[in-house]
């Protein structure tokens, strides 16, 4: 798979719509939990959110980063001490890197730049049949994509049938379907594992 073709593999199975990303920040949140949630207001169908922004990131000038969005359109994002942080963890902005994907949220300013409530690098979420697990690795195949999914210690963790989630990922089988939530190695098809949801 050539890197543009990874590109928009990656943002359609990132979260769906823009809009879904709304309600991590209307609660003040950016676990990738909250980012996938039900969305708090919906943008007209084939409308653009003006308050929400995509991309990869082009260049960063201290708090200011250039983001080329998939649809060409190039963006100016403004993080502040406030903006909310996910890489595969909570983070701070000093963690984003040119290359990265990026999802933002925020208000837009007069010039256009787009002040950040919330930002996720990386983040993925995809429906994938596990096809191997091996030691701190699972194999995973989404739509024909073989993906490798990276388990981090300390991290990554694992919700059986809705309930809270746990370090212990020895119930995961081979053959089963799950969903991954997780941060995507920028130019890879490779993600390093924030949350797997499977029935046990």
């Amino acid at each position: 798979m050539n890197s543009l073709d990874r590109r928009r593999f990656l943002t359609r199975a990132v979260l769906g719509t823009a809009t879904t990303v709304v309600t991590a920040s209307a609660l003040g949140a950016v676990s990738p939990e909250v980012a996938i949630a039900e969305p708090a207001f919906e943008v007209e169908p084939g409308g653009i959110d003006p308050n929400f922004a995509e991309g990869r990131i082009t260049g960063i000038k201290g708090a200011l980063l250039m983001v080329s969005g998939s649809d060409g359109v190039l963006h100016q994002i403004q993080l502040t001490s406030g903006t909310s942080v996910w890489k595969l963890r909570p983070a701070t902005i000093d963690a984003a890197a040119v290359g990265d994907g990026l999802y933002a949220r925020g208000v837009r300013l007069p010039d256009g730049t787009l002040a950040a409530d919330a930002v996720w690098l990386n983040i993925v979420n995809l429906q994938v049949n596990i096809t191997s697990i091996g030691k701190d690795v699972l194999h995973l195949d989404h739509n024909g994509n073989l993906i490798v999914g990276h388990v981090v210690a300390g991290t990554t963790a694992t919700v059986y049938n809705g309930t809270p989630a746990v370090t212990d990922l020895s119930l995961l089988q081979v053959g089963k379907h799950v969903q991954v939530l997780g941060a995507w190695r920028p130019d890879t098809n490779e993600v390093d594992l924030a949350t797997v949801f499977a029935a046990a």
